[in-house]
């Protein structure tokens, strides 16, 4: 109930975050399951609310196991259809609990649906595809082994930069996966090779390989100029966005910086203070301005607001 109530305002949010949005096959957001998400991760929960967002079902993402042990925390990322995945450093009496997420995702595969999994396993924030771990080739084949008609589709997400709210993303489909094309006749060791060679094939073309001081090589992948009469157009629009909005960019800024820094959640702290602060600030400078005023066109700032935002995230220099 969450997670779908959660859609629709969070499908109007990219276009406040996200400068420009580009996706190499959009035919795959429409896609259905028993269908496996294998996915690069460079951005934290951000890369899995980018990705739950722009699919129209509902997709189960996998998460680190330590963001559950707080129990209200556990509770509520369930609600949007988050499931915990533990590793020996979280502690190995937790590993036991990994069995009933997966035992839970094929029941979801059973249902025909769709499971988000970053077959990486940790989240670096990089332009490069580290090894990926076996926990996505287990699944799959586990799942294959119970005749459940899983595909696995591998998905690559690039970011042009890291720590802020205003950036250029390429969302990027490879070639489905089937059990047909594993090699299941010399053990689940060899199968597990087999499979993980296939999807690091699939997805070495689609996650760009970027120096972290290499500006210029970023800049011409993500280069989108903007056309000078969009600038013109939109700078008083713009102005506006940036004087209205910035009392709340600094706050999502405070708390980005206090629980984000060297851990790799910067950018979700940063959109989720945004996101779920921006529906309040709107309503809460409209009441002001309506009793200001007394005018009641003064509701138009609900409109307005948005658009000014979009308007300085159109024109605002990288």
């Amino acid at each position: 109930m969450l997670y779908q109530a959660l859609k629709i305002p969070a499908k109007l949010s990219l276009l406040l975050f996200l400068r420009h949005l580009k996706i190499n096959d959009k035919q795959w957001l429409s896609a259905k399951g028993p269908l496996l998400l294998a996915c690069n991760h460079p951005n934290s929960f951000l890369d899995a609310i980018i990705i739950c967002t722009l699919f129209k079902c509902p997709v189960y993402s996998l998460a680190r196991g330590d963001a559950f042990k707080n129990k209200t925390a556990a509770a509520l990322l369930k609600k949007l259809n988050m499931l915990p995945v533990y590793r020996s450093s979280e502690g190995v009496e937790n590993l036991e609990h990994n069995y009933t997420t997966f035992s839970t995702c094929k029941e979801i595969f059973k249902q025909n649906g769709i499971v988000l999994i970053f077959s990486e396993g940790r989240c670096m924030n990089e332009w490069h595809l580290r090894p990926l771990k076996k926990g996505t080739a287990r699944m799959a084949l586990s799942s294959w082994d119970e005749a459940i008609p899983l595909k696995v589709l591998p998905v690559a997400i690039n970011y042009q930069r890291f720590h802020c709210y205003d950036k250029d993303v390429h969302l990027s489909f490879g070639n489905i996966i089937t059990r047909d094309d594993v090699d299941h006749n010399n053990g689940f060791g060899r199968s597990t090779l087999s499979f993980n060679n296939l999807l690091q094939k699939e997805l070495e073309p689609l996650v760009y390989e970027i120096a972290p001081g290499d500006a210029e090589a970023r800049d011409k992948i993500f280069e989108q100029k903007t056309p000078f009469w969009k600038k013109t157009l939109l700078a008083i629009p713009a102005a506006l966005g940036w004087f209205i909005h910035l009392p709340m960019y600094l706050t999502a800024l405070f708390f980005a910086k206090k629980f984000g820094t060297g851990n790799g959640h910067y950018d979700s702290i940063l959109v989720a203070v945004l996101l779920l602060t921006y529906p309040l600030y709107t309503v809460l400078l409209t009441a002001i301005a309506c009793l200001v005023s007394g005018n009641l066109f003064s509701l138009l700032l609900i409109f307005a607001m948005p658009f000014c935002a979009w308007s300085y995230l159109q024109i605002k220099k990288v």
